[in-house]
C-alpha cells in the first residue's frame, strides 16, 4: 500500500523536532562544560591559593606541587628573586611566576652579587632549597590553552565582584586573595596575592 503524500506541514513537524535536538545537545555540552571543574586547582585551594592569601605560603610549599627553577632579576627599584614553573594539565599547559618576598639587607646582597649585569640568572638548585624559606609575595598562572569562565567558576566558585577592563574583565575574589582576567569569557591570567593586598 503506497503511502500517503508528505505535506509542508509534514515537513514543518521534521524541522521542528531536528531543531530541537540540536538545541538540547548544544544545551548539554554546555552543562558538561559548566559543571566540569580543573582538578589540580580545586586541590590547589587548600595547598596553595588559602596559604597564599593568609602569607604564609613558602618557595619549598610551592615547589613541592610544582616544581620549577630560581631567577634573579635586575630592576630598577632592586633586583627581585622569581619562580617560575611550567604545569602540564589536562586541559594544556600553564605557566607559573611567583615574585619572593625579600627584606631590604636581602636585595642588597643580591644587588651586590648581580654587579652591573642586566641579564636574568638561573639560580641553582642548592640555593632554591637554602630559600625555601622564604614566603611567595605574588604568583601569576598563565593558561596556554583555552580554559572557559565556566570552568573557572565550577573549581573555585563565582566571583564576589566583576568589573570591566579596556581588555574584558576582570573577577575578584577577596578572600582568596585571587583576581582572574577574562576575555571573550576564556581565562588569561589568575592572579594571587595576599589577601591584605586586596585591601589597598
Amino acid at each position: 500500500m503506497p503511502l500517503p503524500p508528505l505535506r509542508s506541514s509534514h515537513w514543518l513537524l521534521f524541522a521542528s523536532v531536528a531543531v530541537l535536538f540540536f538545541s538540547l545537545a548544544l544545551w548539554m555540552s554546555r552543562q558538561s562544560d559548566r559543571s566540569e571543574p580543573l582538578p589540580w586547582l580545586v586541590e590547589w585551594q587548600e595547598s596553595v591559593i588559602n596559604p597564599l592569601a593568609d602569607e604564609s605560603l613558602t618557595l619549598a610549599q610551592l615547589a613541592e606541587v610544582a616544581p620549577g627553577e630560581l631567577w634573579l632579576q635586575p630592576r630598577a627599584e632592586g633586583p627581585r628573586l622569581v619562580f617560575r614553573s611550567e604545569q602540564d594539565r589536562e586541559e594544556g599547559a600553564w605557566r607559573l611566576e611567583a615574585d619572593l618576598q625579600l627584606s631590604e639587607s636581602e636585595r642588597a646582597s643580591l644587588a651586590k652579587s648581580l654587579g652591573k649585569g642586566t641579564d636574568e640568572q638561573p639560580l641553582s638548585p642548592e640555593l632554591l632549597a637554602q630559600l625555601g624559606g622564604h614566603r611567595v609575595a605574588v604568583l601569576n598562572m598563565v593558561p596556554m590553552a583555552e580554559v572557559s569562565a565556566a570552568r573557572l567558576i565550577a573549581s573555585i566558585g563565582a566571583p564576589r565582584l566583576r568589573l570591566r577592563t579596556g581588555e574584558g574583565e576582570a573577577w575578584i575574589y577577596p578572600q582568596q586573595g585571587l583576581s582572574a582576567h577574562l576575555l571573550e569569557n576564556q581565562l588569561q591570567l589568575l592572579h594571587l596575592v595576599p589577601r591584605e593586598a586586596m585591601k589597598h
